[in-house]
């Protein structure tokens, strides 16, 4: 399979959609001049691109939580209780797992067990096989935008039926949605799947129809330090325009130190905007968002709330766009629906309060900024010499050799070499890089902070002090020795 970052000919769309939507009944109900005309319907204050414009404008914060259930009058009330007891500025619709994996079959299971014991049973809401009648009926329920989050490594019948069921903003990449998700999945593979889905919203795009397409940021979740997300986030945004989208969201996953969450936040921004401009892309909305702490929750509420306040708290510094939600019930599994809007109205506090407490011109928040853009270009710089000026082909040759590489992940497509550790303050550093094409200096910079934390500690940085930073959020500390 050959691959490369070219838009895709419209015959050559058009052919692949209709094997696309045989792949389960429901892709029957897709008549996508219909699904354009349909769209040119939906109010402006329900459409991402819109309401996302007008939060960067004005320098707001907006609201996201996670949410989904198996049946739809279900999902809706979850949504209306959201949006209304939880304030929330956006509202998700989180897609099964059975979804994610293409097995509709046993997502139809799950449908008909849901309604047989009269709860979900279900991690999500199955899109595929409710159709284009059933997400419509979940997107006019409600008076916000409604984004499709899934996890999915070939969402492109998804993409089709969401998206002409009402959705205006749909999530993943080729990367951020194959590597820390699936073992198997080619990253040729993944590319070439996500290319028709950014066609597809590139498509809708060119009949006047704006989608928005967000990167997930967090990844593997579990101390991915900022310049990795920022690398995959900014691949994924030049991916996405290629093809024709017109309204980009990157993302960061929080890390825990404020001064690296703000730097982060505002370096992802400046550096997408320099790469698609370098591209040609200057016409494109870029938006922010930041994930809460996306590791191990405590168990006790009240201090759940204090990483939930914690993460609003650099959101809002940071001035990202959007913040997606955490409730106080992380730690026990999917949480209620007052949870969730127990912790959408705890973020909205936060950020009503430091709204007008933008940090700016701290120095120490500048050369954060400058440590992680230097990072971040030597890793894309690499990625796009390996393929010649081409990401698409940079990425897969770039995995191969480890010169852009993911912790954690159960991919066996990402070398894995790198290990990340937290410093003495807590920001997230390199134990061992791996492959990263760093300079020396950022190799020492790297080096000397973690030797810092070890002295303190009175232990030399190992794998054991990995462990406690991936534990430490949840035990009550941020970095150090776990108390005994």
């Amino acid at each position: 399979m050959e691959i490369k970052n070219i838009r895709w000919e419209e015959e050559e769309f058009l052919k692949k959609r209709k094997e696309v939507l045989k792949r389960w009944p429901t892709g029957s109900q897709v008549d996508i001049e219909e699904s354009i005309n349909y769209h040119k319907s939906i109010l402006k204050n329900k459409i991402s691109k819109f309401v996302l414009k007008k939060a960067k404008n004005e320098g707001i914060t907006l609201t996201q939580p996670r949410a989904g259930v198996a049946l739809i009058n279900d999902h809706i009330k979850l949504l209306q209780y959201l949006e209304k007891e939880g304030m929330a500025d956006l509202l998700p619709t989180t897609i099964d797992s059975y979804t994610r994996l293409n097995k509709y079959e046993e997502a139809q299971k799950g449908i008909e067990e849901s309604i047989r014991l009269g709860r979900s049973m279900l991690n999500g809401f199955p899109a595929v096989n409710h159709g284009v009648k059933g997400c419509r009926k979940v997107c006019e329920s409600v008076n916000v935008p409604v984004e499709v989050r899934h996890g999915t490594p070939d969402s492109r019948l998804l993409a089709e039926i969401t998206l002409a069921g009402g959705f205006t903003d749909f999530e993943g990449g080729a990367i951020t949605y194959n590597i820390p998700y699936s073992k198997n999945v080619p990253i040729k593979t993944s590319i070439r799947n996500w290319q028709y889905v950014d066609r597809l919203i590139g498509y809708y795009q060119d009949k006047g129809i704006s989608i928005n397409r967000e990167s997930f940021g967090p990844l593997t979740g579990t101390l991915v330090p900022p310049c990795i997300s920022h690398a995959v986030s900014v691949s994924e945004a030049l991916l996405a325009a290629t093809q024709g989208v017109k309204s980009i969201s990157v993302g960061y996953g929080q890390c825990g130190n404020l001064i690296q969450d703000i730097a982060s936040i505002k370096s992802l921004s400046i550096l997408t905007e320099e790469y698609l401009k370098e591209f040609g892309f200057s016409d494109i909305l870029i938006t922010t968002v930041f994930h809460q702490w996306m590791g191990g929750f405590p168990y006790n509420e009240a201090e759940s709330f204090a990483v939930i306040s914690w993460g609003a708290v650099a959101a809002g510094l940071g001035g990202a766009t959007k913040v997606i939600v955490k409730t106080p019930h992380e730690a026990y599994g999917i949480p209620t629906k007052e949870a969730n809007a127990l912790g959408l109205r705890t973020t909205k506090q936060i950020l009503n309060m430091v709204k007008d407490q933008k940090l700016i011109e701290i120095e120490l928040i500048e050369k954060e900024i400058d440590v992680i853009k230097e990072e971040t270009n030597s890793i894309l710089e690499t990625v796009l010499n390996l393929g010649n000026g081409d990401i698409a082909i940079g990425l897969v040759r770039g995995f191969e050799a480890g010169v852009i590489d993911i912790p954690f992940a159960p991919s066996r497509f990402t070398m894995g070499k790198i290990i990340p550790a937290r410093d003495n303050r807590g920001a997230v550093r390199f134990l061992n890089i791996g492959n990263l094409p760093f300079s020396k200096r950022i190799k020492k910079f790297h080096k000397r902070k973690l030797e810092e934390r070890g002295k303190i500690e009175n232990r030399k940085p190992s794998y054991k002090m990995v462990i406690d930073d991936i534990y430490a959020i949840s035990k009550g500390y941020l970095v150090g020795r776990p108390k005994e």
